[in-house]
């Protein structure tokens, strides 16, 4: 059976989005609200879902979110790449 969650959480992102939207001093509502305005439909209860790794993240909910925190999918996604070529790429 294929997996569907990573060191038993369903993204890899959550807790970078979160120490992101904190730095950004924003709520999770806050967040929900600017994404809303996107046209992306994550209420405040998913984004602390997706923060604690508890909901699997779309790709566009990723585009959408970088976008509103300022930065990158790729800066999102940096620690989790480091960690797959540190410890499982060879």
């Amino acid at each position: 059976m294929i997996s569907r969650k990573y060191d038993g959480k369903s993204n890899v992102v959550g807790q970078k989005i979160r120490d992101l939207r904190e730095a950004k001093n924003l709520s999770q509502a806050e967040l929900s609200d600017k994404l809303m305005m996107l046209g992306i439909d994550i209420n405040s209860d998913g984004i602390y879902k997706i923060e604690k790794g508890r909901r699997i993240i779309k790709d566009f909910e990723l585009s959408a979110i970088s976008v509103v925190l300022g930065t990158s999918e790729s800066e999102i996604l940096s620690s989790f790449r480091k960690e797959l070529l540190k410890n499982n790429y060879k």
